[in-house]
């Protein structure tokens, strides 16, 4: 699988452009799903945020990008779904467009649906994370972003790859988001991290890390 783990979304032409390389065709011509799973484990999400990601709305837009088609892949029916109906539609599409939230509530439902176990399958398919929905493919998100607990407690999440992130760097809406808040928040973690803001993104492509940014971000941690 080919990551492209974003703050904010697809935010700039660079991102964009990243994007495309990553996807090897315009992206009028790729199929995408949406998976929206992560608000609902977030206090300050709402139905009418989920409304706004999944019809393309600000902040992230990302349904909005002209795809040749879009759907929606929620991953708390697919446990209630036999495998042979849904993995078919996740194979088929060429992106999955991952919303943020709850990375811990996002990690759970990724391992309870099967779809963390079909990722490793994916070889060509993109994922694009925002916030949470990149945070979730990393080893741990630190104890400040744990919102809602998994049944075995802790803050570990996918570890697809070994970093982790802090999103939304100096956002105006997002006051403690800081980048002295943000090496506090590293200096916890046992793992290299990235602090990125909303115009950033990290790129993973067979292991090796690209970072692509029209704004701010930092290395941190050991």
């Amino acid at each position: 699988m080919k990551l492209l783990l974003t703050s904010g979304g697809v935010t700039n032409a660079s991102i964009r452009s990243a994007l495309v390389k990553l996807l090897g065709r315009p992206v009028e011509e790729c199929a995408a799903l949406c998976v929206p799973t992560a608000q609902y484990g977030h206090p300050r999400c709402t139905p009418e945020s989920v409304w706004r990601f999944i019809a393309g709305q600000p902040p992230s837009r990302m349904t909005e990008l002209g795809w040749k088609s879009v759907g929606v892949l929620e991953l708390t029916a697919l446990p209630s779904m036999d495998r042979e109906r849904w993995v078919p539609w996740v194979r088929a599409t060429d992106v999955l467009l991952v919303d943020g939230g709850d990375a811990l509530y996002l990690a759970h439902w990724m391992r309870e649906s099967g779809l963390a176990d079909l990722l490793p399958s994916l070889p060509d398919t993109v994922w694009v994370g925002v916030s949470a929905g990149s945070m979730v493919m990393t080893p741990q998100i630190g104890q400040e972003f744990v919102k809602w607990t998994p049944p075995g407690g802790g803050d570990r999440t996918l570890g697809l790859v070994d970093f982790s992130i802090f999103p939304h760097l100096n956002h105006e809406m997002m006051p403690w988001n800081t980048l002295s808040n943000a090496e506090k928040w590293a200096a916890r973690l046992t793992n290299p991290c990235y602090a990125v803001d909303d115009q950033t993104a990290i790129q993973v492509v067979d292991g090796t890390v690209e970072v692509i940014s029209e704004g701010e971000w930092t290395l941190l941690g050991p």
